[in-house]
């Protein structure tokens, strides 16, 4: 079982910058992908970005060069650097993280609990 622990959501004004961490503990392979997902009132969750334990990354077209998505492969630990955000930034943002054994065909796909970044104009 894997636990996903998210922190550093909070208010901000538009064309601030905000940090959220995300820390995964439990049974953990050395290859994952780890990732950010958001949902905004009334909407459905949608993909942000995504980082491989190997360092890969994808974003979603919407952030791409105002969001910074990290990891410390040692702590676990996935990080989503957000810059100029705008007021269309503003949801509930989730931790996601999925993993494949290697003796295994299923994937194993996890969520933190959410934390909430609000941008005000």
């Amino acid at each position: 079982q894997v636990q996903l622990v998210e922190s550093g959501g909070g208010l901000v004004q538009a064309g601030g910058s905000l940090r959220v961490s995300c820390a995964a503990s439990g049974i953990i392979f050395s290859s994952n992908v780890m990732g950010w997902y958001r949902q905004a009132p009334g909407k459905q969750r949608e993909f942000v970005a995504i980082i491989s334990s190997g360092g890969a990354t994808n974003y979603t077209s919407s952030v791409k060069g105002r969001f910074t998505i990290s990891r410390d492969n040692a702590k676990n630990t996935v990080y989503l650097q957000m810059n100029s955000l705008k007021p269309e930034d503003t949801a509930v943002y989730y931790c996601n993280l999925e993993q494949q054994p290697r003796w295994s065909t299923k994937l194993y796909v996890y969520w933190g609990q959410g934390t909430q970044v609000t941008v005000s104009s």
